[in-house]
C-alpha cells in the first residue's frame, strides 16, 4: 500500500463502477453510493456495459482471463473524472493489478497506458468521501434510534488499499451510532473470492468465528464497503440464526443522514 496524495479541490463529475457483486445482488448499495455522491453536488456517469473487473479470475492464476474480462472496461472511462468503487477489493484489483496486467502485452499497446491512467483515478468509496469530498455528516433524523456496529473491512481495503481508516472516521462521526470492535475484527471472514468456493469447509470455519465474534458485542448490525464479505456473512449468520443483519456502508450512511426517508 503506498500513500497517496489527493486533489486539493474537488471534482464536479465522477464516473461510479458499479462492482458486479453490487448489480447482481445488491443493487441498493449502488444506488446510495450514488446519492451520496449527487448530495454533495457531483454529476455521477454509470457507463453502460461495464461488468466485471477480472478479480475472480486473477486471483485464482488466471491472467489471461482477467485481462480478457478487463480489457472490456478500459475504453469505458475516458473522460478524465475520479472513478468511485463501492468496494475495496474491486478498487484493489483496478488500482493495484491493472497496470501489472497490462503492462506485458505487446500485442495492445495502448492498454497499458488505459490501465495505468484508471488505476490513478480510481477511489474506494470512503475514501473518496473522506479525503476528496470532505463529507462531514454531523445531522440524522430526529427518531433514528441509536444503534451499535460493527464494521467489517475486507482484507483488500485493509491491507491493499488501505481504506479502513475512512471507514472508522465516518462512522465514528455519526451521530447516534457508535462503534464496536470484537476479538476477530482484522481477520479474513473467509470469503475471498473463489476461496470460499474452493476451500468451503476452511472459509465456513473463519466465517463461523467472525459471526460469532460480532454477535458477541451486541451489536445491531454489522457493516461493510465489500458486498462479497457482506453475502458471506449475512448468509453464514442466517444459516446458523444469529441475529446480525447486515447493510452495506453506502446504504447505511445514507440512511442513517436522513437519505431514506
Amino acid at each position: 500500500m503506498e500513500s497517496r496524495q489527493y486533489p486539493t479541490t474537488a471534482p464536479q463529475q465522477v464516473y461510479l463502477f458499479g462492482t458486479c457483486l453490487v448489480d447482481l445482488f445488491v443493487p441498493q448499495a449502488g444506488l446510495d453510493a450514488v446519492r451520496l455522491l449527487e448530495r454533495e453536488g457531483l454529476t455521477v456517469h454509470f457507463p453502460r456495459g461495464q461488468s466485471c473487473c477480472g478479480q475472480p479470475a486473477y486471483s485464482s492464476g488466471n491472467p489471461e482471463q482477467a485481462r480478457k474480462v478487463a480489457r472490456a472496461q478500459l475504453d469505458l472511462f475516458r473522460e478524465p473524472w475520479p472513478i468511485i468503487v463501492p468496494s475495496g477489493s474491486c478498487a484493489g484489483m483496478m488500482r493495484h493489478h491493472w497496470p501489472t496486467l497490462f503492462a506485458d502485452d505487446p500485442s495492445d499497446p495502448d492498454a497499458a497506458a488505459l490501465a495505468r491512467d484508471i488505476a490513478s483515478r480510481v477511489y474506494e468509496l470512503a475514501e473518496f468521501l473522506l479525503n476528496v469530498l470532505h463529507v462531514r455528516f454531523d445531522a440524522t433524523p430526529a427518531d433514528a434510534p441509536h444503534e451499535r456496529v460493527v464494521l467489517h473491512t475486507s482484507c483488500a481495503a485493509r491491507r491493499e488499499m488501505g481504506t479502513r481508516a475512512h471507514g472508522v472516521a465516518l462512522l465514528d462521526a455519526l451521530p447516534g451510532v457508535t462503534r464496536v470492535e470484537h476479538e476477530h475484527e482484522s481477520e479474513c471472514c473467509g470469503f475471498g473470492g473463489t476461496f470460499s468456493l474452493k476451500h468451503a469447509d476452511i472459509s465456513g470455519a473463519m466465517v463461523r468465528d467472525k459471526v460469532a465474534s460480532a454477535c458477541a458485542t451486541g451489536c445491531d448490525r454489522l457493516v461493510s464497503a465489500d458486498c462479497g464479505c457482506l453475502l458471506n456473512i449475512g448468509h453464514a449468520a442466517a444459516h446458523t440464526g444469529a441475529p446480525l443483519p447486515v447493510e452495506h456502508l453506502a446504504s447505511f450512511l445514507w440512511r442513517r443522514t436522513g437519505g431514506a426517508e
